[in-house]
């Protein structure tokens, strides 16, 4: 295809990454470009390579493929006859990617931490997709851009020169925080021409008019089994995590406070958390008041937002479940597994109400919120400040995109 023949035709935009598959936060990154290029390039046609394209064709609108030849397999084959076709589509998707990858102007990968491994990750699922996209891009002569991403240390050798061959080889690459591009740097890329910029989530549209209960909680919870490193140790990590949050909700209704549980995740892995501290609730409880423990289903980035909009206070585990809450303005403690959650709270002015997943001690997270508490409306302040300076960022950043990747 020539030069000429491609400024001719409206662009053709490619989305790639783990989207359609259960995590809201990835899918509220790629509404946020979605947003974008329908507003700023209406001409652009726009499709993607994701892990969930039923999903996301039927939520955005837009044609989508699987991003692993496997996943027609996945429920149908296991044990020793699924490994010829594993290694037949390793196989396949280099062939399959490097095909979508050539049909596009530019690639997408928005947000989402995927240069970084903070919860299990084997290298040759994602970190081999990042790098067939990376290697694609150039030989096709495809922008690729990695947009508002997250990265961080891996200790996994496989997994690090994978991500980190698919960053070097992008056109365009920010991060979502300095802690990322400084991990980046250390990992040896050259990031002097790389920017930071806001996770895309920040760009959506908040209705933030509720007038919650002032004695409101939400507590967002996740199924965490630690790390990359931890998978010897992740049934023992997910039990001491789960009985902490127990804990911690039974003190919250033991104050008389009204309780949302809250889950980030769509796949089922999170409800089955949910639904141990409710049995426990049940159990330990049995006198609870109706409408005291609420757990509302969620879908989407949206159903998020709306019920962390019904609360005062938010004590969250999932990354995104943290944003939902910043983005609102509510006094926030982030469950920490990883340094993106308190290079977020860093950022949003309140990195002191941050604690460990791993050491989760329902004492010290009524003193933090009692603290929220006292400190609501200088909290709320700082933090609508810092939103509204993420929204610039954002679109600043939007408007570089479009010179970088559209020459306009």
């Amino acid at each position: 295809m020539t030069v000429s023949s491609r400024v001719a035709r409206p662009p053709r935009v490619g989305i790639f990454g783990k989207l359609g598959s259960g995590n809201i936060g990835n899918d509220a990154s790629m509404e946020s470009v979605l947003a974008y290029l329908r507003a700023t390039h209406p001409d652009a046609v726009v499709d993607a390579l994701c892990t969930g394209p039923d999903w996301i064709s039927g939520q955005y609108g837009i044609d989508a493929v699987p991003l692993f030849w496997y996943q027609r397999y996945a429920d149908r084959v296991s044990g020793v006859r699924a490994i010829p076709l594993k290694v037949l589509g390793k196989a396949l998707d280099a062939v399959r990617v490097a095909s979508w990858v050539r049909r596009h102007d530019v690639v997408i990968v928005p947000g989402m931490g995927v240069l970084e491994a903070s919860l299990p990750l084997p290298a040759l699922e994602f970190p081999y997709s990042m790098f067939l996209l990376g290697v694609s891009g150039r030989l096709m002569r495809t922008k690729v851009a990695l947009v508002s991403v997250g990265a961080g240390a891996i200790s996994q050798r496989t997994v690090r020169i994978l991500f980190n061959w698919a960053a070097r080889l992008a056109s365009y690459r920010s991060y979502r925080n300095e802690n990322s591009r400084e991990a980046m740097r250390q990992r040896g890329l050259d990031v002097s021409a790389d920017r930071i910029y806001p996770d895309l989530a920040f760009a959506l549209p908040v209705d933030g008019r509720n007038q919650p209960d002032p004695q409101s909680v939400g507590v967002g919870v996740m199924a965490y089994f630690g790390s990359n490193a931890d998978r010897a140790h992740a049934d023992e990590i997910y039990a001491a995590y789960i009985d902490g949050m127990k804990r911690f909700v039974r003190a919250l209704v033991d104050q008389g406070r009204t309780v949302r549980l809250i889950v980030g995740d769509t796949n089922g892995s999170d409800d089955g958390a949910l639904q141990e501290i409710l049995a426990d609730l049940k159990a330990s409880r049995p006198d609870l008041r109706p409408g005291q423990v609420v757990a509302e289903p969620v879908v989407t980035f949206a159903d998020v937002m709306r019920e962390m909009a019904q609360v005062s206070y938010v004590v969250a585990t999932r990354f995104h479940n943290i944003v939902a809450a910043l983005m609102l303005s509510r006094p926030t403690i982030a469950i920490s597994y990883s340094p993106k959650h308190d290079a977020l709270m860093a950022d949003m002015g309140v990195g002191e109400f941050c604690q460990p997943a791993k050491a989760i001690e329902e004492d010290e997270l009524i003193g933090k919120l009692t603290e929220l508490e006292k400190r609501s409306a200088e909290i709320h302040l700082t933090l609508a400040e810092h939103n509204a300076a993420n929204v610039a960022l954002l679109n600043e950043q939007f408007g570089r995109l479009s010179g970088v990747l559209f020459g306009s």
